[in-house]
């Protein structure tokens, strides 16, 4: 392989988690307050707080108990939030804060299905499993009455607007409304003329109508001095929710005359006005095709003008009230994320393909949201998620990307400089699900797709596609394949165009890849030796390399010139999903079904860093044009982007240590003045054993100030004694500086007093790792001291013989 030279391109060391797209509502009530800032929903255990301006969870609000959420309620003055779980708890809230104030239980004997509030934000209704409704004072605390007759569950609970009546209604499973009165404490009527759910209640500015809505596809208005219905409505759709809007002309949306209108949000996924006098439908919105876009929940913020409607796929959508133009789009919920791209300019949006037939287009910036539709699936096909979105690919400008889905279709993108994103072109070929794409790499001349019929299909574009003045309102340009080639014996899992646009690579479920040559699909070789299927090909941006990615766990680099393996990297447990190339070809950048991200450097085959975020199978992989960001979305339904912290991680190092350095100088010089109290603080700031093991030695060696060892540790501050005695936990364990840790310690023993060596951090597991070397010193010590004892008395017990006479001189 001709080898990337050393110093092209910068290694990278470390990615760090810059930003995640999680799951925020996963299903239930979803509400505005008052202003339109801020919208809370449901998921799970939690009742998240969304900031509606930035798209971010301001506060994820979870109850002791860690149960499921049941229902909750915003008071009216934006105050009070409260929330059931299936503990049978009730929480009240200070929700700015995220704190609870009172915590109590609901008494029901199942859990609490729906709650709602009075208007003066005093009294909560709650309507349990247990077919009972029950009234509490939530600022004096307690419960105020207990209403029992409905059979089954009551879900849905409204009071009357106006306080001065005390009025609440409630339905359950029989379909019928009962009217109850809380200064009577008895149900007042029943209202009998729907013969399916109650799925809403909504009262008229007087308080004299109320407006109903059913799964039994009508809407009924009440008087509510007879009791009696005054019109109902057939609406011809399931409604989940119905709203009765502003007595004021809004000739937008069809209300050009006073009288009452309401608004209904059904299984037919649009939001529909309807004049309650003549029974008309007054404004209808455009039908788009598509599973998942029924409407699940609707409501109105009045104070904000704001329409809120919640779709069955978990995608939440605000709406001006008053004219239904779209302000805002949110996904609740993404499911399994089986694709992610950059896009746009500066990579300032990304795209999520989910386990949906819907592409998701996040601008970075800001969390605006689009929600595509156009995959809509082969209806004569009998699978629920037939149409779900596969696999993404982005042209090189950044301004047109591509989609392939399992209604065995193609898709492309177009995405204006406002940002707005239309289908311009598609096309369909194929015999079985299309499960990946590739674009042309040079400039947007054609894409490549890889199909479970073991084909692959050349598409070129064509130039009106090309052309900027395609309008985005016109229909899609149907595309037609040049060139079908059967590759593999087996599914293909992944192509891949080469950077000079003239190869073409495959990889397959039968355990190989194969190179071709475009655009005649020429078989050009094989590339065999993986053990398992292949998940993911990739070309080298700077070498003739191919690195593929397979379930067997490994990764291998092969060269384009013989076909040969010249590398394999080993390190996954599990499946290598994705591959991609990363600083300019001399690093590899993985991802696996173990939920792990895996950073590689080919010179050496050294794994450089392994980065764990997921939890799951990490599907999506994409990096950035300027190559310092990377973009991961994985089975656990979360989107991650990464940022390269190389450099920063390098200065930040670099600026430690000369720190360090700075203050081993100023350390040398304040030793050199003998200026021991500042040098052992200094010493411990650094948090270096050795070093503050030194200044003491200097201490104890100097004879005019070792006496003042005992005065210099007692001057310290307690956290500077909590950090000494942990480094004479380390000295104490070698016998040459074992001394000074023992001097310490008998400063310490010797003039604090136990209950404060006692509330010292750490002090009794360091008094535990103390006690065993400090006996083994003494021990040592006595030996050595009954050693010299011996000696001693041996050399005053000798008897040393005469010495000889000098003999007499001649």
């Amino acid at each position: 392989m001709a080898e990337v030279a050393a110093g092209v391109g910068r290694f990278k060391a470390n990615y760090a988690v810059e930003r995640k797209i999680e799951p925020f509502y996963k299903g239930g009530k979803a509400q505005l307050d008052q202003t339109g800032k801020h919208l809370f929903c449901i998921c799970g255990t939690r009742v998240n707080v969304l900031d509606v301006a930035s798209g971010t969870v301001l506060q994820s609000l979870e109850q002791e108990d860690q149960e499921d959420i049941t229902a909750f309620d915003l008071s009216p003055d934006d105050e009070v939030l409260v929330t059931a779980s299936r503990a049978l708890l009730l929480a009240q809230w200070a929700w700015r804060g995220g704190s609870v104030t009172r915590l109590w239980k609901a008494i029901h004997t199942a859990p609490v299905a729906t709650m709602a509030f009075d208007p003066t934000s005093t009294l909560l209704a709650t309507g349990g499993c247990d077919g009972a409704v029950r009234v509490w004072d939530v600022v004096q605390h307690y419960g105020t009455h207990h209403f029992r007759s409905s059979p089954g569950v009551v879900h849905l609970v409204a009071f009357h607007p106006d306080p001065t009546r005390l009025l609440l209604f409630s339905s359950a499973a029989d379909a019928a409304i009962r009217v109850w009165s809380l200064q009577d404490r008895s149900c007042l009527a029943v209202l009998t003329a729907h013969y399916s759910a109650v799925t809403s209640l909504a009262f008229s500015a007087d308080g004299n109508s109320m407006l109903s809505s059913g799964r039994d596809k009508i809407c009924i208005v009440w008087d509510l001095q007879s009791h009696q219905p005054t019109k109902t409505v057939p609406v011809f759709e399931s409604v989940e929710a119905a709203v009765l809007l502003p007595e004021e002309l809004a000739p937008a949306v069809g209300v050009k005359n006073s009288g009452l209108h309401f608004l209904t949000a059904g299984d037919q996924g649009i939001l529909r006005v309807w004049e309650a006098a003549s029974g008309q439908c007054v404004y209808a919105q455009p039908k788009l095709s598509g599973p998942g876009r029924e409407l699940t929940h609707c409501s109105l913020a009045r104070t904000a003008d704001l329409l809120l409607s919640v779709t069955a796929d978990h995608n939440l959508v605000l709406y001006e009230a008053s004219s239904l133009q779209l302000q805002k789009q949110f996904a609740g919920y993404s499911e399994e994320v089986l694709d992610v791209r950059f896009l746009g300019p500066k990579d300032s949006y990304i795209i999520v393909a989910s386990n949906s037939p819907c592409l998701k287009v996040f601008e970075l910036q800001t969390s605006a949201c689009q929600i595509l539709h156009g995959h809509t699936g082969n209806p004569t096909t009998p699978f629920c998620f037939v149409d779900t979105v596969l696999a993404l690919d982005v042209f090189r400008k950044g301004w047109l990307f591509a989609s392939c889905a399992k209604d065995q279709s193609i898709r492309i993108w177009r995405m204006n400089k406002a940002g707005q994103v239309s289908c311009v072109a598609q096309g369909s070929g194929h015999t079985h699900s299309v499960g990946t794409i590739c674009c042309s790499r040079l400039k947007e001349s054609f894409l490549v797709t890889g199909s479970q019929d073991c084909t692959v299909k050349l598409w070129p574009l064509p130039e009106a596609l090309l052309s900027k003045s395609t309008a985005s309102d016109t229909d899609p340009i149907v595309l037609q394949a040049q060139a079908t080639q059967r590759c593999h014996d087996k599914d293909i899992n992944s192509v891949a165009v080469a950077p000079n646009d003239k190869l073409l690579a495959t990889g397959s479920q039968d355990r190989t890849a194969k190179l071709w040559a475009l655009p005649q699909c020429q078989l050009l070789g094989v590339f065999s030796g993986h053990r398992r299927g292949l998940w993911c090909v990739q070309f080298s941006p700077m070498d003739q390399v191919l690195a593929t990615a397979s379930a067997d766990g490994t990764i291998k680099l092969w060269s384009l010139q013989d076909f040969s393996c010249l590398k394999t990297f080993e390190g996954h447990d599990a499946s290598v999903l994705k591959v991609t190339f990363v600083s300019r070809g001399t690093q590899l950048l993985s991802s696996g079904s173990d939920g792990l991200l895996k950073l590689w450097t080919i010179k050496n085959n050294e794994c450089v860093r392994t980065l764990d975020a997921h939890e799951d199978k990490v599907w999506g992989l994409h990096c950035s044009q300027l190559d310092d960001h990377a973009l991961t979305g994985a089975s656990d339904s979360r989107v991650i982007l990464w940022k390269d912290v190389t450099e920063a991680e390098q200065a930040e190092e670099q600026a430690k240590q000369e720190e360090q350095v700075v203050k081993q100088q100023e350390l040398d010089n304040l030793l050199h003045e003998k200026r021991y109290l500042r040098a052992l603080g200094l010493a411990i700031s650094l948090d270096r054993p050795h070093t503050v093991l030194t200044v003491i030695q200097a201490i104890r060696r100097d004879p005019e100030t070792c006496e003042k060892l005992e005065t210099t540790v007692l001057r310290l501050r307690r956290d500077q004694k909590e950090a000494l005695l942990r480094f004479c936990v380390t000295w104490n364990t070698n016998s040459r500086h074992c001394h000074e840790a023992q001097a310490v310690l008998s400063v310490l023993l010797q003039h604090e007093a136990p209950e404060e060596l006692l509330a010292y951090e750490g002090v009794r597991a360091a008094l535990e790792a103390l006690l065993p070397y400090t006996e083994r010193h003494f021990q040592r010590l006595s030996r050595t001291l009954q050693a010299a004892t011996f000696l001693d008395f041996l050399w005053h017990n000798m008897k040393l013989s005469p010495l000889p006479a000098s003999p007499p001189a001649l």
